[in-house]
């Protein structure tokens, strides 16, 4: 019987790793192989998170807008533009005042970069509000913020009513009303569809931080309808005026004037008494 040669210990550790090696190979257990979970780099940002809120900043009493919040950027969007992630805001109001006043909904997600509207309702109360947004751009454990603020002052409008009579034997369909202020465009007034001899009052109301002082006034016109729709009393023309009184005179200055007028007379007199008491005349 021939002795085997002893294999040393270096050499079988060697074979135990080259059979491991073969095993895995064979069974497909390789890392990156199918079934296996490997770690995914995150998509590059297309830059930072920014935002914005558009919108009037003037409301009349009683009323509602729309307002668009938008958000892009951060991590929520890949290098080129796409959306990966989640980009939401969170929306609040502040004010002395706030019965009536309302923004709707008040949290929602932002799904392209044309932003999402959100509808603020005020009351009747002169004021001025601040709507508070907070912005978020989400991806995996990724997360970056921003806030955002606009002013808006609530104040009492002008307020144009009108009434129109359809004159047409049949239905007419609504239509659009211009109102002018002093000869400029300043809204419209939407008409709905008028059934024949239907009366309707239209009321629009015109909001803004100050006019003039002087005579302003409201124009519309129904001359486009052809007769079939006239103002009560037939005409295809209406027009109101009104008056913005200019501020008080001030006359400041006039008594400052007479306060300095008075105390040189009186200095005048004390200094002349005082003269003839230093020389009294002789007998």
């Amino acid at each position: 019987m021939v002795a085997q040669p002893e294999v040393d210990a270096p050499m079988r550790l060697a074979s135990a790793f080259v059979i491991v090696a073969l095993v895995l190979l064979s069974g497909g257990i390789v890392l990156g192989a199918p079934g296996v979970a490997t770690a995914h780099p995150t998509p590059a940002a297309t830059g930072s998170l920014v935002g914005n809120i558009t919108g009037p900043t003037v409301l009349g009493y009683n009323t509602n807008k729309y307002y668009t919040i938008n958000g892009t950027g951060g991590p929520a969007y890949a290098a080129n533009g796409t959306l990966i992630g989640n980009v939401t805001y969170f929306a609040s109001v502040t004010g002395e005042n706030l019965t009536g006043v309302s923004v709707t909904p008040s949290e929602s997600a932002i799904t392209n970069v044309s932003g999402h509207p959100t509808l603020l309702a005020v009351g009747n109360i002169a004021e001025v509000l601040t709507i508070l947004v907070e912005v978020s751009s989400t991806y995996q454990a990724e997360n970056d913020s921003i806030n955002l603020t606009y002013v808006v002052s609530v104040v009492q409008p002008y307020t144009l009513s009108v009434t129109l009579v359809s004159n047409s034997a049949s239905t007419i369909i609504g239509f659009p009303l211009t109102v002018a202020l002093d000869g400029t465009p300043v809204g419209t007034i939407h008409v709905p569809s008028l059934t024949a001899g239907e009366t309707y009052p239209a009321t629009f109301s015109y909001a803004t931080l100050g006019l003039g002082a002087g005579t302003h006034t409201f124009t519309v016109s129904l001359v486009n309808e052809h007769g079939l729709v006239t103002f009560k009393g037939g005409a295809t023309s209406f027009s109101a005026s009104f008056y913005i009184p200019g501020p008080p005179p001030d006359y400041t200055l006039w008594y400052v004037a007479g306060a300095v007028a008075f105390f040189g007379a009186i200095f005048i007199f004390v200094t002349r008494v005082a003269a003839r008491r230093r020389n009294p005349a002789r007998k």
